[in-house]
């Protein structure tokens, strides 16, 4: 079984009421998700604000997250980017600091084609030895990669070994199982579709809740593993409502002030966003309330 596996957290990104990177936080953060059980993290994700991390925080919070672990649990850094300069940047960095792998985000704004696609990831991982997984969110880079770009990416670059599949979409996760090597890597990055996912020989997922639960979502992984279905079925289903809150508003707005009601961070997010509102907050505190969190 490849290291890369199983329940493996998106890491926030702890912030100082001043907005200032919150080193002492973080570590306490990972600490905690070693201590859970989960078998890897992302810091610099969606989830760990990476857009508004300036180039020196980004090295700062992945090296944090790697002298941590200690090699306990894998270092997915996420260091991809919509400038393929930026993102070969970035993963030199991460490469050199001891990352067990890179997170490569599909490029946003810029929407390029499918030939743009194929020479930006190709071009990474010409330039790394790390594990390459590609990371599919339309929803927010508007483009998507097509099943024959994947396919060809993994055929010919040897270390692109996995994808991201955050498409909201589980007939695409069937198509790239159906498509590409038998060996490639599919995590869901959608919550609410983990297990389904799993169900569809997906290798694992990257999940937001994981910061909130870590123990109940490494459970859900390890019971399906085990052939525990109807324990991973129960796991799934008292966590489903969880998982569809955490996703009422932008993410990470909805995490970030769950896990500050848990006395896990201060609810802190830099600009453009902003907290939740009024209405979100009461939905979001009576199912942590409900779920005995807080």
């Amino acid at each position: 079984m490849s290291i890369i596996h199983g329940c493996i957290t998106a890491l926030i990104t702890p912030f100082k009421a001043n907005g200032k990177l919150d080193e002492m936080g973080l570590e306490k953060l990972v600490l905690r998700q070693i201590k859970s059980g989960v078998h890897g993290i992302v810091p610099c994700g969606t989830t760990g604000e990476s857009p508004t991390l300036s180039y020196e925080e980004h090295q700062e919070v992945i090296k944090i997250a790697i002298d941590i672990t200690k090699r306990k649990i894998p270092v997915i850094a996420g260091t991809g980017s919509n400038s393929t300069y930026e993102a070969l940047e970035m993963t030199a960095s991460a490469e050199k600091a001891g990352a067990d792998a890179t997170l490569q985000v599909v490029p946003y704004y810029n929407k390029p084609n499918q030939s743009g696609l194929y020479k930006h990831f190709s071009n990474i991982s010409n330039n790394t030895s790390l594990p390459v997984i590609l990371y599919n969110i339309p929803g927010r880079s508007v483009v998507s990669l097509k099943i024959e770009t994947i396919n060809k990416l993994a055929l010919e670059n040897k270390n692109i070994v996995g994808i991201k599949e955050a498409s909201g979409d589980i007939s695409t996760t069937k198509e790239i199982k159906a498509s590409c090597p038998e060996d490639f890597i599919i995590l869901s990055g959608e919550d609410s579709l983990n297990l389904s996912i799993l169900e569809e020989g997906g290798s694992g997922f990257i999940s937001v809740t994981s910061n909130l639960i870590p123990e109940e979502c490494s459970m859900l992984y390890n019971s399906f593993q085990k052939g525990e279905d109807s324990v991973a079925k129960k796991i799934n289903s008292d966590i489903a409502k969880l998982n569809k809150l955490l996703f009422i508003d932008t993410n990470p707005i909805p995490i970030k002030f769950a896990m500050s009601k848990l006395g896990l961070c201060i609810n802190s997010l830099r600009l453009p966003l902003t907290t939740l509102d009024d209405e979100k907050i009461s939905q979001l505190l009576i199912e942590l309330k409900s779920m005995q969190l807080i």
